[in-house]
């Protein structure tokens, strides 16, 4: 491996690469290893960095949900991929989501152009000695993750992320399916989300065909260990939980009156926009491990989707993480070694922009580290500060991976029983701190650029 770069990242997804870009910015230079496409994963498609493998949606961007509130912290530390993500923007309703292509292009680009980021598209096999920031993410090679093992001294523990079903646009049946986005929140006149009703009888049927389908062999340390996020839970587990689990669960129709009939659906499956072109729509909650096969034929007894056809089916794939309250410091970096950091997946966080949000801070603290300066810890009412706590700060008897929500913040000083109320004041003690913390600390990053 090449030792020439002040800091080495490993790892070009979303956290490998938000995380090479803030080290940039504050004048180091920065090896990225990536190792596709000479090694390939079971979940990627292309050799674009930050490409996004699950959902194309970074969840809620309205400022009084969490990931809507970590988004707005991340845009004032300056991230990228937020600012990618605005660029390449397809309609969600108050959802910030994207088209895949061109966000994993424009990052790519953002990235391969910098005067100082070297891309260096080569596997890595183990720690190097030097400045390092392991983002390696849910699908990190085995030997790597071996070295990462013997290093902080434990197994790793395995469960499951998932991809769900594409299927094209025109061939959606819209003269049963409609437009429509909950409670009329989208930015489209009609509505941001295709939506599949189902009638009572229609919804038993599909869910008594779904709970016999035919799913996919585990392998054996699958079946030893057979844990899933609870926000990926495959959809035919989720219908043998109960029969009415998808009703009340991905299928709920509430808000979503059928212009076709003037009432509320028994129960309805959503079709988010997944390109800027409109030509692809993904099943919303519907990860799954059934064959492929099996994927066709039940998932076309959804009304609407009766000659749909498929741009891609869904599956399950191997997660990793490690068990960060006993390896990390909240500054992202190993607790036996200043210049070494993780970030990303593998450290316990869920979701795209806890990710994103990771890398960053990981980068800055790199760089930060490099300059013989102290690494940041955000403030703990912040929701990016919440998480790095949370990860690092949990039992790590029961450590279980996490993604931003308001049951991380500390408690407000004064109750606030209105729910919403609740989350729009933990919001704006969120900004507050911020603004505070970026104030006092983060005037190095302004000074360098």
């Amino acid at each position: 491996m090449n030792k020439e770069a002040d800091l080495i990242v490993i790892g070009g997804g979303l956290a490998g690469t938000e995380a090479a870009w803030q080290a940039a910015e504050l004048g180091a230079s920065v090896h990225l290893y990536e190792m596709r496409p000479r090694k390939t994963t079971p979940a990627h498609v292309s050799d674009k960095l930050a490409e996004l493998v699950c959902s194309n949606s970074l969840g809620s961007d309205l400022p009084d949900r969490a990931p809507g509130l970590l988004k707005n912290e991340l845009r004032k530390m300056d991230s990228l991929l937020i600012r990618c993500a605005e660029e390449t923007a397809v309609p969600a309703g108050g959802a910030l989501a994207v088209d895949r292509a061109l966000f994993a292009q424009r990052v790519t680009e953002a990235i391969e152009q910098h005067p100082r980021i070297t891309v260096i598209r080569q596997e890595v096999h183990e720690i190097p000695d030097t400045p390092c920031i392991i983002a390696t993410g849910p699908l990190t090679a085995k030997v790597l993750a071996e070295d990462i093992a013997a290093l902080v001294g434990q197994d790793y523990l395995y469960f499951y992320d998932a991809i769900a079903p594409l299927v094209y646009a025109d061939s959606i049946d819209m003269s049963v399916a409609y437009r429509a986005s909950r409670y009329d929140r989208g930015t489209r006149q009609e509505g941001d989300y295709i939506n599949c009703p189902f009638t009572k009888e229609e919804y038993y049927r599909f869910v008594s065909t779904l709970k016999e389908a035919e799913v996919i062999t585990l392998r054996d340390f699958e079946r030893e260990d057979p844990r899933f996020f609870e926000g990926c839970v495959p959809v035919e587990q989720l219908a043998a939980r109960g029969d009415d689990a998808l009703a009340f669960g991905p299928m709920r129709p509430v808000g979503l009156i059928n212009p076709h009939t003037g009432e509320r659906p028994y129960a309805v499956v959503q079709l988010r926009q997944d390109n800027l072109a409109g030509t692809l729509y993904n099943l919303v909650g519907f990860q799954t491990n059934l064959r492929w096969g099996e994927q066709k034929r039940i998932f076309r007894l959804i009304p609407g989707l009766q000659h749909a056809e498929f741009a891609r089916y869904g599956q399950m794939h191997r997660n990793t993480f490690l068990n960060s309250p006993e390896i990390l410091r909240p500054t992202l970096q190993y607790r036996h070694r200043d210049d070494l950091f993780f970030a990303g997946q593998i450290t316990g966080i869920e979701g795209y922009v806890g990710n994103i949000g990771t890398g960053l801070l990981a980068g800055i603290n790199a760089a930060r580290v490099l300059h013989g300066e102290q690494p940041l810890i955000l403030p703990t009412d912040t929701m990016l500060g919440a998480l790095c706590h949370y990860i690092t700060h949990a039992d790590p008897k029961d450590f279980q991976p996490m993604k931003a929500n308001f049951g991380l913040l500390p408690p407000l000083e004064k109750r606030v029983r209105n729910k919403r109320a609740r989350y729009a004041a933990y919001a704006e003690r969120a900004h507050r701190s911020l603004e505070h913390f970026l104030a006092q600390y983060m005037a190095t990053k302004r000074e360098t650029r």
